[in-house]
C-alpha cells in the first residue's frame, strides 16, 4: 500500500487539487486524504491543512522528493523485470525543445521498431522544464540544448550541432540569396520566438554579435504559429536546419542558409545521472550512439 499512498502524494503535486488528484488515482476524495494521513505516520506534516489544497509544508516538499524518486525506481524495477522475462514494455517519456521536434523520429522510430512493447510519448517543453522534470523523475529523458545553459545532475549524448536557415518567402528581394548576414535578416520582419526560450536567447545572441536588434512583430511559443505566418509570406523566421529536414523548401518558401558564426550550440538527449538507469532511457541512449543524426539532418536547401 506504501506505492500507493506515494502516488495519492505525487498526484497531488501534479494535479494542486485534492478532488482532481482522487479522479486521476480513480479513487474518491476521502480515500486520498486518508493515504495521506497513512504516510503522515512518519510524524511529518506534509500538507498544509485546509478545505482547499494550499500546497505542502517544507517537509512535505522533501517527502514529495524522496516519493518520486522510489516511484521512479519501482517502475525502473517493472521494466527490468518485463524486459528479462519478455522484452521491454512499460513508457518512454521525451521532453523535447520545440526547435528539435522535427528530429525526435530519427530516435523515436529505431526505439519503437526494437521495443513495440513501449508506449512513447513526447512532450514540446522549453529547457528550464525540461530539467525541472528530469530532476523530477517525471521524464525518462530530454532533447535539447547541451552547452548554452547547461543542465545539472545528467548523463547526456550529443546528436547534431544547430545550423541556421532564414525561411522567407520566394518572391522577396531576398529570395534568391545563397546565404544571409544576421545584420541583414534582423532588418526584415520576422516571427520569432518569445524571449522565454532557449533558442530565443541564443538568436538574440547572435543578432547581437553582429550589432543588430531583429525586429520581431509576431512573438509566439508555437514553431507550427510561426510557421503559419511564414507561409503568408509577410514574415520570415530563422530556424534551425530539423525544420529544412523536416519541411524542405515548400513551393513559394526559400530556406537561405545564415552566415555561420564562431559558436556553435550543440543539441543532444539527456537522461538523469542515476545507477541504474531507466531501462527505457538506458536504450534510448545506446540508439542515440548508434546514429549519425548529424549527417542526417546537414541536407543542403
Amino acid at each position: 500500500m506504501l506505492l500507493q499512498y506515494l502516488r495519492y502524494l505525487e498526484a497531488l503535486a501534479r494535479e494542486q487539487h485534492f478532488a482532481r488528484a482522487a479522479a486521476a488515482c480513480k479513487v474518491t476524495q476521502p480515500t486520498l486524504s486518508a493515504g495521506l494521513k497513512q504516510l503522515e505516520e512518519l510524524g511529518l506534516l506534509i500538507v498544509q491543512r485546509g478545505q482547499r489544497f494550499q500546497g505542502f509544508t517544507a517537509e512535505g516538499l522533501r517527502v514529495l522528493q524522496w516519493s518520486r524518486r522510489i516511484l521512479a525506481d519501482w517502475e525502473s524495477l517493472e521494466q527490468e523485470a518485463s524486459e528479462l522475462r519478455a522484452g521491454l514494455m512499460g513508457r518512454l517519456r521525451i521532453g523535447a525543445i520545440p526547435t528539435a521536434l522535427p528530429m525526435v523520429a530519427l530516435l523515436t522510430a529505431p526505439f519503437a521498431a526494437r521495443h513495440p512493447r513501449v508506449t512513447i510519448s513526447v512532450l514540446s517543453m522549453p529547457s528550464i522544464e525540461i530539467q525541472r522534470a528530469l530532476d523530477e523523475f517525471t521524464l525518462d529523458a530530454g532533447i535539447t540544448y547541451l552547452d548554452n545553459e547547461p543542465l545539472t545532475h545528467v548523463r547526456t549524448t550529443a546528436l547534431y550541432h544547430e545550423r541556421y536557415y532564414l525561411f522567407t518567402t520566394a518572391a522577396g528581394p531576398i529570395g534568391r540569396r545563397k546565404s544571409l548576414s544576421w545584420a541583414e535578416a534582423a532588418a526584415l520582419p520576422l516571427c520569432l520566438l518569445t524571449p522565454d526560450m532557449q533558442n530565443r536567447r541564443i538568436l538574440n545572441a547572435l543578432f547581437q554579435a553582429a550589432g543588430s536588434t531583429p525586429e520581431a512583430t509576431i512573438e509566439t511559443n508555437s514553431v507550427l504559429t510561426l510557421w503559419a505566418h511564414v507561409r503568408t509570406g509577410e514574415w520570415s523566421a530563422v530556424l534551425p536546419q530539423p525544420f529544412l529536414y523536416l519541411l524542405g523548401q515548400p513551393q513559394g518558401i526559400r530556406a537561405i542558409p545564415m552566415e555561420s558564426g564562431t559558436v556553435r550550440h550543440t543539441i543532444g538527449l539527456a537522461v538523469p545521472d542515476r545507477d541504474p538507469p531507466t531501462p527505457s532511457a538506458r536504450e534510448l541512449v545506446r540508439i542515440a550512439g548508434e546514429l549519425d543524426i548529424e549527417s542526417v539532418l546537414n541536407v543542403s536547401p
